[in-house]
């Protein structure tokens, strides 16, 4: 079971390219409840601060992952974080696991009886939706994804083709190739997400949407502020940042 998630600090930086510490439990039936697996592992952080791991896989502390019965929910996952690599946790959080455990139900499902239904998402970092989803449909079955990373600084003529190398892009997101930029009013919706997804900086970035011949909108994802003056035109340079829609 595949699991990402930004790192920082306690001054809220972001840790980079170094080894982090970390502590991951599966917890049945509440927030608070019945801890029935416990591994630790020790990935490195990406120049972004984002660590992969592969949930399973890890130093098992207790219990045992391919016992776990998904049928039995909700579960949730606690990550316990020790940024400086060691054991020493000083961050720590919990959120359910909403897709994933029935995907693994499934492999060893016996028979299905009546209708199925489509996993529920909600905002938060989806590794198996390639990034940080954004906004969410009241039924919680489609919404927006941000990729946690830049595809690179071009000008707007460039910035498919950058979107469309998979190179570009992080571990999880390679496996899309309907990335594309956003409009105006979803860069907007990424702009009142930007701590959560993170690394924007004070960069500008590009908007797919056009506001003349030779210009298109943009905007700072630190201010927040939009422009679609003529100083700069679309042959200009600006930062992207790819959507995808589910």
């Amino acid at each position: 079971m595949s699991y990402q998630a930004v790192v920082r600090d306690a001054a809220d930086a972001l840790v980079t390219s170094q080894a982090i510490g970390m502590q991951l439990s599966i917890v049945q039936g509440s927030v608070s409840g019945t801890v029935v697996y416990v591994e630790t592992q020790t990935p490195t952080s990406n120049l972004n601060g984002l660590v992969s791991v592969e949930i399973g896989s890890g130093t098992v502390v207790s219990g045992t992952f391919n016992s776990i019965d998904w049928s039995k929910g909700p579960y949730f996952i606690k990550t316990e974080t020790d940024p400086t690599g060691g054991t020493s946790y000083t961050i720590a959080g919990t959120s359910e696991l909403m897709s994933v455990p029935y995907a693994l139900h499934a492999n060893t499902a016996d028979s299905i009886v009546g209708g199925i239904t489509g996993p529920t998402y909600s905002i938060g970092v989806w590794p198996e939706l390639g990034g940080y989803v954004f906004w969410i449909s009241p039924d919680g079955k489609h919404g927006l994804v941000s990729e946690i990373q830049d595809q690179g600084l071009t000008n707007w003529y460039g910035a498919q083709d950058a979107i469309s190398n998979p190179a570009k892009h992080s571990l999880a997101a390679q496996k899309f190739r309907d990335w594309r930029l956003p409009t105006k009013h979803e860069l907007n919706e990424m702009y009142s997400a930007n701590a959560a997804i993170g690394s924007f900086g004070t960069k500008t970035y590009w908007s797919s949407t056009r506001s003349g011949s030779t210009t298109a909108w943009r905007q700072n994802l630190s201010s927040g502020i939009q422009f679609n003056n003529t100083t700069f035109t679309i042959s200009a340079l600006f930062f992207v940042r790819s959507v995808r829609e589910f």
